[in-house]
């Protein structure tokens, strides 16, 4: 008998159950929706093998659905469209959407087991690389940063995206690029000193994304400047990223400021979680079941309780240590479903501290000496206004009320350097 699970969605139930008597007779499992909102749920807590999608339904219309699931990398299995009143069109906009086939009620025996035989024998799509703009978020922040992005989609300047880092560079850097276009992001920046030219040809007329400026030395810094002025020439769209104070190392000149100043034309900020925080749990739940298509981790469920308990979580690392997080849990829970007391558990495992939780309780042991609980507190204290800060150390010093000659002292006592480069703070 076949293992493989069958989602059908249907408002008819008469379709319902006749398709559902059909195919379980051969041998598969039967999953039934009667709307487009009952479908999205089985889709969270299922791994369907097949779905098999009607387009005109009261609440959505499944072409829309089928979009939906298209756009938010939940389209990971083949989908089946059925209508009574198909036509040419519709099965040109589901299949260029991503739908398998297209069945024509009322659907003939034959024709429904070849094709279901057929979607199944081509196996399981895979998931999405990486989350989209729409699973990054609902929140305003969010949605201002996809207005700007689209603002600009068609232009070819140079954009740099600042923020945190794992906040979701690469996310903003795909929703710029054009589709059906050369998508190109080197691993790493060697290149850009030993051969700066090497990965125009390929991405020519598409995009080129380069992860963190912040991390470039001096060869690599002179081998983007030569290729920034090659770019015309090859139609590139050049996408850069710097998750440190990129404007003060070119003030220090640590970052090329002729450099800077031509990449930061047009400059866009992509916020970090704490920033969207209320994004928590439908980012959590993505990722989950990113993992879970992508055969990582066994089918979890997360509780009401869990996503509470995540959205309350100060999210320092971001997105990676989000994914991490959600990873552990569905690998360590000892249930079918992840509650509140679990994300509890791997909280502490991560060092993850409530948001809701007062500076001068985080991690400072009452029994420790006076001294050293006073060096720890001041530690905590000054890294996290230098985070609140992105590193501007002037604004840092107006923060903490201390002058900045003093302020580097006490850092350097400290054993903290502000530099995302790691350079000692002046004397």
């Amino acid at each position: 008998m076949s293992a493989n699970q069958i989602l059908v969605v249907d408002d008819e139930v008469g379709i319902r159950e006749l398709l559902f008597e059909i195919l379980r007779d051969e041998g598969y499992g039967v999953r039934l929706a009667e709307s487009a909102q009952t479908a999205r749920n089985l889709r969270r807590e299922m791994r369907p093998d097949l779905v098999l999608l009607d387009i005109w339904m009261p609440d959505t219309d499944g072409i829309t659905l089928l979009k939906e699931w298209a756009g938010s990398g939940l389209l990971t299995m083949p989908v089946v469209m059925m209508s009574g009143h198909g036509t040419i069109d519709s099965a040109v906009e589901a299949t260029r959407i991503g739908a398998f086939d297209f069945l024509e009620k009322p659907i003939s025996l034959p024709k429904l087991l070849a094709t279901v035989g057929k979607a199944l024998a081509g196996g399981r799509a895979l998931p999405r690389a990486g989350l989209t703009m729409a699973q990054l978020g609902k929140a305003r922040i969010v949605q201002e940063l996809r207005q700007r992005l689209d603002q600009v989609s068609r232009l070819r300047t140079p954009v740099l995206l600042v923020g945190e880092p794992g906040c979701g560079f690469e996310i903003a850097a795909r929703h710029l690029h054009l589709p059906n276009t050369p998508w190109v992001a080197p691993e790493d920046a060697e290149w850009l000193a030993s051969n700066p030219f090497g990965p125009l040809n390929e991405a020519k007329d598409g995009t080129l994304f380069i992860a963190d400026l912040c991390a470039l030395g001096k060869p690599e810094q002179k081998g983007l400047s030569q290729l920034v002025a090659k770019l015309e020439k090859f139609n590139v769209r050049l996408v850069c990223a710097a998750s440190g104070p990129l404007a003060r190392m070119a003030e220090d000149g640590s970052f090329d400021a002729a450099l800077y100043h031509q990449l930061s034309g047009l400059t866009i900020r992509v916020p970090s979680i704490s920033e969207h925080a209320e994004d928590v749990p439908d980012l959590a739940t993505s990722l989950l079941t990113t993992l879970v298509d992508a055969n990582e981790v066994p089918l979890k469920v997360l509780t009401v309780g869990a996503q509470n308990a995540l959205r309350n979580l100060d999210w320092r690392g971001n997105l990676p240590v989000l994914q991490n997080a959600v990873k552990t849990l569905a690998l360590t829970v000892l249930g079918p479903e992840i509650g509140g007391e679990d994300v509890a558990r791997v909280a502490r495992e991560f060092s993850l501290q409530s948001r809701d939780q007062p500076p001068t309780e985080m991690g400072v042991s009452l029994d420790m000496p006076l001294r050293e609980a006073r060096e720890q507190f001041e530690r905590q204290y000054f890294l996290h206004h230098i985070r609140r800060e992105d590193g501007n150390m002037s604004r840092v010093a107006d923060r903490v009320g201390l002058e900045r000659t003093h302020l580097y002292r006490k850092l350097k006592q400290l054993g903290i350097r502000p530099s995302s480069r790691g350079e000692e703070p002046p004397a």
